[in-house]
């Protein structure tokens, strides 16, 4: 049965992808209408409502545990997730050609605006909803899931030797660039926070944390691309990173990328707001304040534009660089002001 025809695409797809996923939907009992390719997906509109086609290089079990996960969501109250398609075979993924594929319900709205204190409000409490129900799951449920909590440290160690690491591979280059130039100048600077949230984690009560029951399935990529908003509601969508950590792994780490923005700049009167609305519907502790300050200030940002360049030599032009580093360098200093006041509050926090 043929079961793509007389459709159109308004991205330009190949014929190769068109012939690729006309072989993928044959494992579907699926009528594709129409095909459109939104960033790394494939929209497919069918007779009646949108489906989401995902592409993977690696990783069958992560359908497999999105499943899962969703389904025990579902069992514990918590809606706000797309549902896995199935196919004929009762398989939740389709090997073709070395990639795996696997089909979800599209939720039909936009990507969230956290830029909006307002949305990004609601999104922390969508977290803290997620989290509530996360933690009623076992996490034997699902199949060889990373257990990240006790690994703070670790990473830390790693990713501040990394920025020594793009030092040195600076200063063997023959002919550096503005942004080679830019960014070795930053170095000490970034490497001394680093080392100064290593300290705040190394006085936290993390290691009580993580000795304790206080570990949850975590998201590990909650961010405006991955919270969508349909209406007055909001889903939370792509869980193929999923991993065991402390809940504050996820907010601190939304925090942490917000505060980088040019509507957050280190305001700590915003991170309040959503630390609050994150604690309305899900309860925080003193000692998980108090550790996720560490993870919030830790230099992530600069590290990871080094990684790009030196490791990964990601293809952007030179200018698109040197305007990140520069918005990076931009808020300098602006994280003391917010250290400060972070356990001023902290202080009185119960």
């Amino acid at each position: 049965m043929e079961q793509i025809k007389n459709f159109n695409t308004t991205t330009g797809l190949t014929d190769y992808e068109i012939s690729m996923i006309k072989n993928i939907m044959k494992k579907y009992n699926i009528n594709v209408k129409y095909i459109e390719k939104i960033r790394s997906v494939y929209k497919i509109k069918t007779e009646d409502k949108f489906l989401c086609l995902k592409k993977m290089k690696h990783g069958k079990m992560k359908p497999v545990n999105g499943n899962i996960l969703v389904q025990e969501l579902k069992k514990n109250k918590f809606n706000n997730v797309p549902m896995y398609i199935k196919t004929n075979n009762n398989k939740l993924f389709v090997k073709y050609k070395g990639f795996i594929f696997y089909l979800i319900e599209w939720i039909d709205g936009e990507e969230c605006r956290m830029k909006n204190l307002d949305e990004a409000v609601n999104c922390a409490k969508l977290l803290g909803e997620f989290h509530l129900a996360t933690s009623k799951i076992e996490n034997k449920k699902l199949y060889n899931i990373k257990d990240d909590s006790r690994k703070w440290d670790k990473v830390f160690i790693k990713y501040l030797n990394d920025i020594k690491r793009y030092e040195k591979i600076i200063d063997k280059k023959d002919i550096v660039s503005e942004f080679d130039i830019l960014y070795k100048e930053n170095i000490s600077y970034f490497y001394n926070q680093g080392i100064f949230a290593f300290n705040l984690l190394y006085k936290s009560h993390y290691n009580k944390l993580i000795s304790s029951k206080e570990k949850t399935i975590c998201h590990d990529s909650y961010y405006y691309q991955n919270i969508i908003k349909k209406n007055d509601d909001y889903y939370i969508v792509d869980l193929d990173s999923i991993i065991i950590n402390l809940k504050i792994y996820d907010l601190g780490k939304m925090i942490s990328r917000l505060m980088y923005s040019s509507h957050y700049k280190w305001n700590f009167n915003k991170a309040k707001i959503l630390i609050e609305a994150y604690n309305s519907v899900n309860k925080l502790s003193y000692e998980e304040m108090e550790t996720m300050l560490a993870y919030i200030v830790f230099p992530r940002k600069f590290w990871k534009l080094g990684k790009k360049r030196y490791v990964k030599n990601k293809n952007w032009i030179e200018n698109k660089y040197i305007h990140k580093l520069k918005r990076i360098i931009e808020l300098k200093g602006k994280e003391k002001k917010f250290v400060e006041e972070y356990k001023i509050y902290l202080y009185d926090f119960i």
